[in-house]
């Protein structure tokens, strides 16, 4: 029979009743709802094939034959709904916290795929009667997990977070490997050739890291252009949509790379830059709308995928059954051998944290087929390359095994879950909880206190309600083993985390209302989140160092450095001048703001003596800041104060939309009043928003007159100095240049400090000094070693540029000589001892040291000048 397009969209319509329907029976009967769904799919298909039998009347037979005949096929599952799951998967993980496990999940998603295709091919090969290659194609299609069963489990009981992640990371790649086998094994099976496993191990590979490019660079390419969308809620989920697809079918019809991997890596990357690059009003809506969209596709996906399972057990006998019992406990075995036998390797060799046994066991129990399974079979049944007796072998072999995951394993995870324990906190969790409900209830009790007094209820509801509430605070103080349960270094660490997940939320909302730029934004939630592994894996000292990479320059930063001092290429460094200062005037501001979250929040849930010692440890990177702020303020002061006034108009505008909200919530304003207002703020943030212009070369003329060496010069020559000298920042610590390296420069010091070392001495510059002119006057090779010691404003003349002044002002070889004289001692007492003929008698005589020979221009150095004039 025909079915016509109103007939499809009805019984989708259908579908998604159904699936609504099931969410709330599947909690009453405390199943996952994909398990419950895949038995619904399972009941319909198989009730539509048997009314057909029946033929009771041609409208039932309409509605069987719909259900049987429904236009889906392997395709629909691989390059509809595969990259529309793989891309919302990589979406919903924290990338920073599952790169910690980036060994396990990589051994979980790739080397078990191997193993267990390898187990299953090798065990049914004596048994099956069919060849080697087909008993391997079909161990690569039930290799691959599927996690919606698992994580829903777990997300319903409260399962340990690192456990979810594991089974996710495991899912999103372990399609990938077990799709790119089945291709490879696919195609030797119809091409009837022996399989070339090396030939097939590069296929793999490749395919991999080609799917890992395609995907990065599609996902940077997508957020590159998101800015020119201005905001468009619509537009931005719209164009988020069809990037799995361009990565996915691009990689597997065009390239001959893994999609799965391409779409994998395209939702990694926005996952990771996405909160930087999209607003949080635009970020939050855009996670929402994914989630809705991957609902309706995994559940119509297990639907549609188990009403073909009575088509594809047709036939099924006896001894299938056996069959399925061997994959089963091969599969099973596989898994096994790597979670407990490769996995504590990986710890062993330092490569992975270590991974409970619980975890394991959950692991193991945990590895549910569904869909993508169904999916593969259904597509060897399509393929006509392949003979009937395979495709009989692997649609019911492969079904078999789905189903007894789902109905087995899949019913009876929860309960494993909460027998292992996994479902309770941790001791250090439970106590920091108990902790806060006490705390928490206590501060409810006055507030309610003080709200019915406002209100006027009775006193005798008003004590009923308050007692119980009094009742838990004394039953979780009891309980409260906080200050025993946890040490003083795991609380400075939990502050130290604390401390830092508050200001990364503070930057979001800075960042809402158009107060940040989009890179700016980016680069200071990667330093909030690198703070906040930092303390996680190493404590204070990983929160340090974290906080210290803030205000080194970035690499972009050095490039952008380099470029203007070779080749006087400005723009970039500008660009970057700016961007550090709007970083590092935001970092203080959001520090200020923190103090008063430390008081009142973090000091009465972790203690006065732990608040003061996350204050000492954040008051060390603050002056670390103000350090860096100062050295900037100092030589471009209109551009702060232009800055500071920018983010002063944008507090006031946050301000006067927070009050219009206030009126209007309180009726005191319309809807349409408060539109125009708001439509009148969008107006001044987008004029206000506008870059500030940054000019490197500002109030240079001025700032080397204050040097010494230069008074005195005529305009027209300071002014060739001024435009002749490149600007270079350092931070504490960067060396400038060590001992026999080729001078090339000359510094002189705008602002900050350096530490200048020589033939064992050690000589503090500061403003308004210079070095690094010995070797350009003398020749040679730097005989010295130049250090910031912090951080540092540095004016650079080049070698050629330094000579040509000289030549313009001879008067400055004496300056030079004179002014670096005075900072190195001219009389050095030097003790030599000689031994006496037999060696008991000593002579000290003291000597006065040679000066050095007065300062001159190197001949070669001379000559090219003069010839370059």
């Amino acid at each position: 029979m025909l079915i016509n397009l109103p007939h499809i969209l009805l019984a989708i319509a259908a579908l998604l009743v159904v699936v609504s329907a099931v969410q709330p029976l599947a909690k009453r009967l405390m199943v996952s709802d994909t398990v419950l769904l895949a038995v619904v799919g399972t009941v319909l298909g198989g009730g539509a094939a048997y009314l057909m039998e029946q033929r009771v009347n041609k409208a039932i037979d309409d509605v069987a034959g719909t259900l049987i005949n429904f236009p889906v096929n392997a395709e629909v599952f691989l390059f509809i709904f595969l990259p529309l799951l793989v891309f919302h998967g990589a979406l919903s993980i924290d990338v920073r916290r599952l790169a910690r496990d980036a060994a396990p999940v990589l051994v979980l998603a790739v080397v078990a795929v191997l193993v267990t295709t390898a187990a299953i091919g090798f065990a049914l090969a004596p048994i099956a009667g069919v060849p080697l290659a087909s008993c391997l194609l079909l161990g690569a299609i039930v290799a691959t997990t599927d996690p919606s069963a698992v994580v829903g489990v777990f997300r319903d009981i409260g399962a340990d977070s690192r456990l979810t992640r594991l089974v996710e990371g495991e899912s999103l790649l372990n399609d990938a490997a077990a799709i790119s086998i089945f291709t490879i094994l696919l195609a030797q099976i119809v091409g009837h050739h022996e399989p070339d496993w090396l030939a097939g191990g590069v296929t793999l590979v490749v395919s991999f890291v080609e799917g890992l490019a395609v995907g990065f660079v599609f996902a940077r390419a997508m957020l590159f252009v998101m800015p020119v969308l201005g905001g468009n809620r619509a537009a931005e989920v719209t164009m988020t949509l069809a990037l799995p697809y361009f990565a996915y079918i691009l990689c597997d019809e065009v390239l001959g790379a893994s999609g799965v991997v391409a779409a994998a890596a395209a939702g990694l990357t926005v996952s990771a830059i996405g909160p930087s690059t999209f607003r949080p009003q635009s970020w939050s809506y855009l996670t929402d709308v994914w989630g809705q969209l991957a609902f309706w596709a995994s559940s119509l996906v297990f639907v549609l995928a188990s009403m073909l399972v009575p088509r594809l057990l047709l036939g099924m006998t006896r001894w299938d059954l056996v069959l399925v019992g061997a994959v089963v406990l091969a599969a099973t075995l596989a898994r096994a051998v790597v979670l407990f036998g490769l996995l504590p390797v990986l710890r062993w060799v330092g490569i992975s944290q270590r991974i409970p046994i619980r975890f394991k066991v959950t692991i193991l129990w945990g590895g549910l087929r569904g869909a993508i399974t169904l999916a593969l079979a259904l597509s060897v049944t399509e393929h006509v390359g392949v003979p009937a007796a395979t495709q009989r072998f692997i649609t019911i072999l492969a079904t078999g095994y789905v189903l007894f995951t789902l109905l087995v394993n899949g019913t009876t995870l929860r309960f494993l879950v909460r027998a292992l324990k996994l479902d309770q906190l941790s001791p250090t969790d439970q106590a920091l909880r108990n902790q806060v409900v006490a705390i928490g209830l206590g501060e409810v009790r006055d507030r309610l206190r003080d709200t019915a007094r406002d209100f006027g209820f009775s006193p005798q509801a008003c004590a009923h309600v308050l007692d119980m509430y009094e009742r838990r605070v004394k039953v979780e103080t009891a309980a409260n083993t906080f200050d025993t349960a946890i040490g003083d270094r795991d609380r400075v660490t939990l502050g130290l985390i604390t401390y830092a997940s508050q200001e990364r939320a503070v930057l979001l909302e800075i960042f809402k209302d158009h107060g940040l730029s989009r890179r700016v934004m980016e680069n200071l939630l990667w330093t909030a989140e690198s703070m906040i592994d930092g303390a996680r894996s190493e404590g204070r000292l990983g929160y340090i160092q974290a906080a210290r990479r803030r205000l080194r320059p970035t690499l972009r930063f050095q490039a952008a450095q380099w470029l203007h001092r070779n080749f006087r290429i400005d723009t970039p460094l500008m660009h970057c001048m700016a961007e550090r200062f709007e970083t590092l005037l935001l970092t203080h501001l959001v520090s200020v703001a923190m103090s008063r979250f430390m008081r009142r929040r973090m000091e009465p849930v972790l203690g006065a003596r732990v608040t003061e010692v996350v204050s000492d440890i954040v008051a060390r990177r603050e002056d670390l800041l103000a350090d860096a702020m100062d050295t900037l303020r100092l030589q471009y002061p209109g551009y702060a104060e232009a800055l500071e006034s920018r983010m002063l108009r944008q507090i006031g505008l946050r301000q006067e939309a927070d009050e219009y909200a206030s009126l209007r919530s309180e009726s005191l304003i319309g809807e349409e009043l408060y539109e125009e207002l708001s439509r009148s703020l969008d107006q001044a943030r987008r004029h206000i928003g506008r870059p500030l212009k940054f000019n490197l070369q500002s109030g240079l003329d001025m700032r080397i007159k204050d040097f010494p060496v230069f008074i005195g010069l005529q305009e027209a020559v300071l002014h060739d100095i001024a435009i002749s000298m490149t600007v270079r920042f350092t931070v504490p610590g960067e060396r400038i240049y060590r001992p026999r390296q080729k001078a090339h420069s000359v510094y002189f010091i705008s602002s900050g400090e350096v530490e200048f070392m020589q033939d064992g001495q050690e000589v503090r510059l500061g403003p308004n000094e210079f070095f690094g002119e010995h070797e350009l006057i003398h020749g040679g090779r730097r005989k010295a070693r130049a250090r910031a010691t912090s951080f540092c404003h540095l004016l650079e003349l080049s070698a050629a540029d330094f000579q040509r002044m000289i030549l313009d002002a001879p008067q400055l070889v004496g300056r030079f000589e004179r002014l670096a004289g005075d900072r190195l001692p001219s009389r050095e007492v030097v003790a030599e001892q000689d031994d006496g003929e037999d060696g008991e008698t000593a002579e000290m005589r003291y000597v006065t040291a040679t000066p050095e020979p007065p300062f001159r221009i190197a001949d070669e150095t001379r000559d090219r000048v003069s010839e370059e004039r």
